[in-house]
Order: C-alpha cells, then structure tokens, then sequence
C-alpha cells in the first residue's frame, strides 16, 4: 500500500514539475539542436518583428497546449504502450516548445500570458480523451497534429519573408508534426465525429486569435 501511495505521489511531483517548466520555465526537450542556428540572421523592420513575435507568440501557446494535452493523455490511457508513445511525442514537443520561446525572447517580445488558462483547458481535454480509452485519445492527437500542420503552414505564409530563422523552427516543427500524426493513426487511432473536428478547429481559432494579441 505503501509503495503505491509514493508511486502517486511521484507522479503528482513530476507531472506538476512539468507543468511549471511548460508554462513559466525551461521545458526539458531531447536536446536536438535548434533549426534556427543555422539559419541567416537578417535584421527586421519594426514591423516585420512585431508580426513575427505575435506568430511566433501563437506556436509557443499551441506548444504548451501540446504538452497539457500529452500529458493529460498519459495520466489517463490504459496501456503502457500508448502512455509510451504519449510520453515520446511530448518529449519532441518540448524541443518546439524551448525553440519558440528562444526565439521570441531573441525577438524581444514575450510569450502570452494567457499560457496558465490554456495549460489548464488543454490538461483537462487530454484527460477526457484518454478516459474514452486509447483508440480514441490517439485519433484526438491524429487530429490535433493534422490540425496543427496546417495552421504551421499558414503561419509559414504569414512570416516575413526575412525571418529565416523563425522560418527554420516551423518548418522543422511542421515535419515533427506529421509524423506524430502518422504514428498515432499507426497505433490505432480512430477517425473523430465531424462535430468534433468542427470544436476543435473552434477552440483553436480562440487560442490563437486572443494569443496573438496578449
């Protein structure tokens, strides 16, 4: 009894750890070099800065949304292997997540202070899908990633042709994304109800369009 009250507690410990390293510090990633260091360094105008802060703003919040969907996915799925794969795909999200917050400090701009209400919201939706049992919560992070390529696509547009380096992050992250896709609909993953895409394309278009201002 004793062992497994600790076991609990340890993962209380751990995954409030995370959730602090998400939302307000340095999120421990694969230790992958960042796209961005290689990239040209080209000088911005005011302008050009200012739009890639804001886009750059909205990625990091759908990185931290990641991360509290994962990990509400872990608390709640029913097999090991599923909670593995959850748990991996985390661990790379956390490499978009410090690449995104890099480069909006080198910017000079901040990441939104909405990211407690969206860690929370998104902690919340992960353990949902998951209690509806593995095939389920793998065809909700399908979705979430096909949904996320295409905002990244559109995001990769809307950057200022100049900002290599930000250009060099999503588009390593777009890459990522897709294979998560593939291996969550590989793992089992069913195919979400219509009305379920529609809500989640809602609530996405809400984060990003409050994140993009705050």
């Amino acid at each position: 009894m004793t062992k497994r009250k600790q076991t609990f507690i340890d993962q209380c410990i751990a995954h409030a750890d995370q959730a602090l390293r998400t939302v307000f510090g340095e999120p421990i990633g694969s230790g992958r070099e960042n796209p961005a260091q290689p990239a040209s360094d080209n000088e911005l105008s005011a302008t050009d800065k200012a739009e890639s802060i804001r886009l750059m703003r909205v990625n990091h919040a759908g990185e931290v949304c990641a991360q509290a969907l994962y990990q509400g996915q872990a608390l709640t799925a029913r097999s090991q292997k599923t909670r593995s794969k959850m748990t991996q795909a985390a661990v790379e999200e956390n490499d978009h997540l410090s690449w995104c917050r890099q480069r909006i400090h080198q910017l000079g701009g901040h990441t939104s202070l909405l990211n407690p209400a969206w860690y929370a919201g998104s902690l919340a939706m992960g353990a949902a899908s998951g209690l509806l049992g593995d095939k389920w919560s793998l065809g909700f992070l399908a979705e979430t990633e096909t949904q996320v390529v295409k905002h990244l696509e559109g995001h990769l547009q809307r950057l200022p042709a100049d900002d290599s380096k930000s250009h060099a992050i999503l588009q390593q992250m777009q890459t990522d994304e897709a294979k998560h896709q593939a291996t969550a609909i590989k793992a089992g993953g069913v195919e979400l109800p219509v009305p379920v895409k529609k809500m989640m394309t809602l609530m996405s278009k809400i984060m990003t369009t409050a994140t993009y201002r705050i």
